[in-house]
């Protein structure tokens, strides 16, 4: 008997990053070849659930000093 085909469910969008884990335990953003650093790197780690981003710290204000 021959098998009877499985219909595809829904397929994943495609997107236009490559994430890759180093052995360091830290990621790599790979989009058409070149490799994303900074602020972007960033954002599509948020994005992933793989970060979380922390907001710097206010400083203190001043003593007045006298």
């Amino acid at each position: 008997m021959a098998k009877a085909s499985t219909p595809k469910t829904a397929e994943k969008a495609k997107k236009p990053y490559r994430l890759v884990k180093k052995k360091s335990g830290k990621f790599k953003v790979v989009q058409k070849g070149k490799v994303v650093n900074g602020a972007e790197k960033v954002a599509i780690l948020a994005a992933e659930g793989l970060i979380k981003v922390m907001k710097p710290k206010a400083k203190a204000a001043p003593a007045a000093a006298e």
